[in-house]
């Protein structure tokens, strides 16, 4: 929908589920935005001014309930992959880094270096970086599964403790999946 100044209406919700609370917004075309796990509504404010400014930003539980269901479903170990229509916008750098990395399987990691080659951009490693630094969907556009080329976990925009989170959650539903043989 737009309003009469002809902007973007950003739909948003608070999506709390057990030890999990984040902001989560919509256009009407899709999600645009999940948070940092524990973060104030300034970090939606302040993304959401600088992505859509003058936008209006419209508290609707009901138009976010589809991306809650699906979110819910990931953090209850149903659901691997998002289906959910994404209304994100980057550079085309950027967009190709972040549909790559909706490509890294449920479960497994990749490196900057990785996902760079897959990119067909091989030098590209610190500018695939500050893609997945940019990346406004957390967990449904999966950039906590890139780590450094070493395995270490590198930096991410929710933290690395929710990173870690949410590596440890994969790694628990594929252990009842496979019956702890991964």
């Amino acid at each position: 929908m737009k309003t009469q100044n002809n902007k973007t209406t950003i739909y948003w919700s608070l999506l709390s589920y057990k030890n999990w609370s984040l902001y989560i917004a919509a256009t009407e075309k899709g999600l645009c935005y999940v948070g940092s796990k524990t973060k104030s509504f300034e970090e939606l404010s302040y993304w959401a001014e600088k992505r859509f400014p003058g936008s209006p930003l419209v508290e609707d539980c009901e138009k976010l309930e589809l991306y809650a269901a699906e979110l819910i479903e990931y953090f209850e170990g149903n659901r691997k992959n998002f289906s959910v229509p994404f209304d994100y916008h980057g550079t085309e750098f950027q967009v190709a880094v972040w549909n790559a990395l909706c490509k890294i399987p449920f479960g497994e990691t990749k490196s900057y270096s990785d996902i760079a080659n897959y990119i067909n951009k091989p030098a590209a490693v610190r500018a695939v970086g500050a893609a997945i630094g940019a990346n406004p969907v957390l967990i449904t556009v999966p950039c906590h599964r890139v780590v450094g080329k070493n395995g270490s976990l590198t930096g991410y925009r929710g933290g690395l403790e929710m990173k870690t989170q949410l590596l440890d959650l994969e790694r628990q539903v594929l252990a009842v999946v496979t019956g702890g043989t991964k």
